[in-house]
């Protein structure tokens, strides 16, 4: 236990192929993603993780056909108000990194606001949605940030773009998984990836349980974490 990792991170890919695969519309594959998501958030409360940050929805995402992205801005709803209430509950703090732009509907992003309000307190686990993000749209508006504080070209460096991230605060992960058997950041994270592990699971994401987190884990333990450096 004293190598679990701090902060594991979760692109869930696979829902509109597992729909697919059973003859259903996409949009029911991201219907059955919700139960892979409680039950991962109730795996990373077992495992004891601090941190767990999931892709809910990438600024690539908006070029999907628009039923689609018309149902998960509605089903993203849904979930805050049916499970914000079992997140408080059980110690989760509920965050939200990505833009927030006229292409989000006012009511989530006050149902958003409403959650992180609610949850603000808890630290047993702080669970990200990776909403509307983009890995390159967040280093775009770090660089912007520094650019409108004035600081001097010669004063840029690593610790002044971590500032003007969407939450300085929050640690690299430790460890990435991604479900469906695709090998691809897409856009996720890039500036915290730098030194992540990652693990490819051929799972699909609605059929992925705490158990295959569990695995992954195991995974991560076996890895030699070097950080560019060789044992002495």
């Amino acid at each position: 236990m004293h190598r679990v990792p701090s902060h594991v991170a979760c692109v869930m890919d696979g829902n509109g192929r597992w729909a697919t695969r059973r003859g259903l519309p996409r949009t029911d594959g991201h219907g059955a993603g919700e139960k892979a998501l409680l039950d991962t958030v109730y795996g990373a409360l077992d495992l004891g993780l601090d941190w767990l940050t999931v892709y809910a929805f990438s600024t690539e995402n908006w070029r999907r056909p628009a039923d689609e992205v018309r149902y998960l801005m509605h089903f993203n709803e849904g979930i805050l108000l049916r499970r914000r209430d079992e997140l408080n509950d059980l110690g989760v703090r509920v965050r939200f990194s990505g833009r927030r732009d006229w292409r989000v509907p006012r009511r989530l992003l006050r149902h958003i606001d409403d959650t992180v309000a609610l949850t603000g307190s808890n630290r047993k686990l702080t669970l990200t949605f990776a909403f509307n993000y983009g890995g390159r749209a967040e280093i775009i508006d770090a660089v912007r940030a520094v650019v409108a504080d004035g600081v001097p070209a010669s004063k840029v460096d690593e610790r002044e773009l971590r500032k003007r991230l969407y939450f300085p605060d929050m640690p690299d992960p430790d460890l990435v998984v991604r479900t469906s058997g695709e090998f691809r950041i897409s856009n996720f994270l890039l500036w915290q990836l730098a030194y992540s592990e990652l693990v490819f699971s051929d799972v699909l994401w609605p059929d992925f349980r705490r158990e295959h987190l569990f695995d992954a884990v195991r995974e991560y333990q076996r890895r030699d974490r070097r950080y560019g450096t060789v044992e002495a």
